[in-house]
């Protein structure tokens, strides 16, 4: 069942990203792997789905609203978020919406079916699929600081994934400094090799 699995390696990685205590927004949450893992970070958490029983699921861990966010309206208009999470959803048209739901500085996380996809398994229907290199189109006019595009092991899937940041801007002479590992884990590695 989506969301009650353990959260993605991907997610994890990059969320030391967004800004201690800062909102997230979990787009098609499912059971809530995510929220669960931000919300035990400190951070306010939504989760829009369109499935009832999930949304019963995920109530206990932050603001949890059901919705069908490809045919209805998007129930969180002029909201923004410290970042956006998505795994395993790809509706298009959404695309702007989301980006728009991003504060200055936010955090793009997104994990989902690439085009190659379809020679392994499900889903194989283009319209859920991702074409090569689409997620960087997507993030033209954000920060990348992440992105892979390729065969995943465990289980096999072809897979794009994105980390980004909507800059603010005026940060002086001094460029933001989006670290490439949580902090902590530079140390613990170093510690390692000596």
């Amino acid at each position: 069942m989506h969301g009650t699995e353990a959260p993605s390696d991907w997610v994890r990685r990059w969320s030391h990203l967004v800004a201690p205590g800062g909102s997230v927004l979990d787009v098609a949450c499912g059971h809530g792997r995510h929220m669960r893992w931000f919300a035990g970070q400190g951070h306010p958490v939504t989760g829009v789905d369109r499935s009832g029983e999930a949304i019963a699921a995920v109530a206990p861990l932050g603001r949890a609203i059901e919705a069908d966010i490809e045919s209805g309206p998007w129930p969180l208009p002029g909201e923004r978020f410290a970042a956006v999470v998505v795994t395993n959803y790809l509706w298009r048209p959404l695309w702007p919406t989301l980006l728009e739901s991003l504060l200055p500085d936010g955090v793009l996380i997104w994990e989902t079916f690439s085009v190659d996809q379809a020679t392994v398994g499900r889903p194989a229907r283009p319209e859920f699929l991702l074409r090569h290199g689409e997620l960087l189109e997507l993030c033209g006019d954000l920060r990348v600081v992440a992105y892979e595009d390729g065969f995943a092991r465990d289980p096999g899937r072809f897979i794009q994934r994105v980390a980004a940041v909507r800059t603010a801007g005026g940060h002086g002479g001094d460029a933001p400094r989006h670290l490439l590992e949580a902090p902590g884990e530079g140390a613990r590695m170093q510690d390692g090799l000596s």
